[in-house]
């Protein structure tokens, strides 16, 4: 498998929604993520997560509507 990181902009996200998203990340089953950085000042999060594919990659950030940067 391939390791990727993508990039996301948050808005507006308080700390317990960053939690909460980032504990979403793993039960998701297409891919396997590895860690999960958020910056809550700058609205930055980075996903490292492991795929079969970079079509594999985009297909598991679109199901969970993650627009990456």
């Amino acid at each position: 498998m391939a390791r990727y990181v993508s990039q996301h902009t948050l808005a507006c996200l308080t700390r317990q929604g960053a939690e909460q998203l980032a504990k979403q990340l793993p039960a998701s089953g297409a891919a396997t993520t590895r860690r999960v950085l958020v910056n809550l000042v700058d609205g930055i999060m980075l996903v490292e997560f492991d795929a079969v594919d970079r079509d594999a990659a985009e297909q598991w950030l679109a199901s969970l509507r993650f627009h990456s940067d």
